[in-house]
């Protein structure tokens, strides 16, 4: 059979723009569909630049139209005026959710996906990770150690351009670093203090993929200290797949792009067990296309690449393509997060800060390492946050009127400490993915989803509130509130899982490169082939996994066997 294409990569996000370009730099023949529009870089960024006086509803947006149509995405802290171009229409993309389950569901469909608007936080993953399944038997093992990932993470963070400090700690692996950002004067205090009395517990700069050097080769500046990352950087100073890997992978001449295209189906032939192409479906016209090529590549996003696996059911694999294991959409995770401590901080008064770093800091896991010692949980978590001081703004939540009111505000406010808790969430059949029974207005069954947190994770948060309020008040703080509810499924943004890697075939979908057990050459590489979900950001892991499954993938062929 001729094929059109060697490779097709479905999706354009953190993980589909690494497969472009490790396959493109490969000499193979890509074609990369993405469901949203085109944006271009330096070029789409319409809000960049903006002030608030410059947009309609002074970049608060227009709220009865959010309620009428963004009803999800405008619960992201993120989503605002300046950046619901970069967010989906709820109205136009919907799914369900099932009995009792509360799940917020935010997604970016566009050129580069949701590599315009995520959080940037970098962190290797261990073999406190990658071990933990084997060790306390929830999910299956991980067929595969830090060790075999490590050479892959130098890649991609050399790549990737990650600043960030390094730490020496065997549960939070330190990588190739550009120079970290500085903490503020009420940060480095608290780092210190906490140090003094648990020394096993530390507290560091957020490593993120914000660069404070520049790559001139290509053509990235160093970071501008804006945040306002999810408008767009046309400096390149944060690491997107339009300021990185679409460079790359189109440099080679062997990239095809297709915008505006929501993949259905992946074909699948049985007498050859290999999957032959893709068909899509044009969102602009309607009209169905298709795509034939000897290797592909889901890269969707988690749940849309088990979506798309539970649509290409056939006759020969009625459960869902690569579903022999029955396994498909079962075990999804998101961190159980929530807002831990807000502490106020006197005595910092006359310092101050300039600038707006595009990151936070981190306090790594510190619980169930060597011993079990969390109290009803075997996993861990881990805080993100920082300091900061209220400016004007903070009259809103004040009373009074007048000059002497308006003169208060024109001066910074108290130093307050924020600690959010990002717990491990424990992978579980019982939280899946479903096909439902309604579609969306393309015709293309909608997903269903089922999730929950269960004691482990509620009982981690309530450890992590209590200790967060044990180390502000003993780094002098005057703790104001704390929280140990998680917030509704999916509001980590971290969701993962639903095809998940395992050494048995008959309890996992893909083995140790990231490949199908029953399809040779289909690759499953971004978020759902977790098999659990550690405490850390996964999106490091994601182009790891990828940059390490392209490379088996070009082997296979080049050794005839796809």
């Amino acid at each position: 059979m001729q094929h059109q294409f060697d490779a097709i990569v479905v999706g354009s996000g953190i993980t589909g723009g690494w497969a472009a370009k490790e396959l493109t730099e490969a000499g193979l023949k890509v074609l990369m569909i993405e469901r949203g529009r085109k944006i271009e870089h330096q070029v789409d960024y319409d809000t960049e630049t903006k002030a608030p006086w410059e947009l309609p509803f002074r970049g608060l947006g227009d709220a009865a139209l959010y309620a009428r149509e963004y009803a999800v995405q405008r619960k992201n802290r993120h989503f605002n005026e300046f950046t619901e171009g970069h967010f989906v229409n709820d109205k136009d993309n919907p799914y369900e959710t099932g009995a009792d389950t509360d799940f917020t569901w935010f997604r970016s469909y566009q050129l580069g996906g949701r590599s315009l608007t995520w959080g940037r936080q970098c962190y290797r993953w261990s073999d406190y990770d990658f071990g933990a399944n084997k060790r306390d038997g929830h999910g299956t093992d991980w067929p595969i150690r830090y060790a075999e990932l490590a050479p892959w993470y130098d890649k991609v963070e050399e790549f990737v351009g990650v600043s960030g400090a390094k730490e020496g700690l065997a549960q939070l692996p330190d990588g190739h670093f550009q120079p970290p950002m500085a903490l503020n004067v009420v940060e480095q205090a608290v780092r210190e203090r906490i140090a003094a009395q648990w020394p096993e517990r530390c507290l560091t700069v957020g490593r993120t993929a914000n660069l404070t050097e520049a790559k001139e080769a290509e053509g990235r500046s160093h970071c501008q200290y804006r945040s306002i990352c999810a408008r767009g950087c046309s400096y390149g100073a944060y690491f997107s797949t339009q300021s990185s890997t679409l460079p790359a992978a189109t440099k080679t001449g062997l990239l095809t792009v297709v915008t505006d295209a929501q993949v259905e189906k992946v074909d699948y032939d049985p007498k050859t067990r290999r999957v032959t192409g893709v068909r899509w479906i044009e969102t602009k016209t309607g009209a169905r296309k298709a795509a034939t090529a000897r290797l592909v590549f889901l890269n969707a996003g988690a749940f849309n690449s088990v979506h798309l696996l539970l649509n290409s059911a056939s006759e020969a694999m009625p459960n869902g393509l690569a579903n022999g294991s029955g396994v498909l959409g079962t075990h999804i995770m998101d961190h159980a997060n929530t807002l831990s401590v807000i502490a106020e901080f006197p005595g910092f008064s006359d310092r101050t800060s300039f600038g707006n770093r595009p990151t936070g800091i981190v306090i790594p896991r510190f619980r169930n390492l060597e011993t079990l010692d969390g109290q009803g949980f075997t996993r861990g978590y881990s805080y993100q946050g920082g300091a900061l001081q209220s400016g004007w703004s903070r009259g809103k939540r004040m009373a009074g009127t007048g000059a002497g009111f308006k003169d208060d505000l024109q001066q910074v406010g108290p130093w307050r400490m924020v600690l959010v808790t990002f717990a491990e969430s424990l992978p579980r059949a019982s939280n899946r993915l479903t096909l439902g029974k309604a579609t969306d207005p393309r015709g293309v069954p909608q997903l269903e989803v089922h999730f929950a947190h269960g004691a482990e994770e509620h009982a981690a948060l309530a450890d992590a509130k209590e200790q967060a309020a044990v180390m502000m008040t003993a780094a002098g703080g005057k703790v104001l509130m704390g929280m140990d509810r998680p917030g509704p499924g999916g509001s980590a943004i971290h969701e993962m899982g639903g095809a998940r890697m395992g050494w048995d075939p008959q309890t996992s979908v893909l083995d140790r490169f990231s490949r199908a057990h029953q399809v040779a050459n289909l690759y499953v590489t971004d978020g759902a082939q977790m098999s659990s979900s550690a405490c850390q950001n996964p999106s490091l892991t994601y182009m790891a996994l990828t940059a390490r499954a392209c490379a088996h993938a070009v082997e296979q062929m080049r050794a005839g066997v796809i």
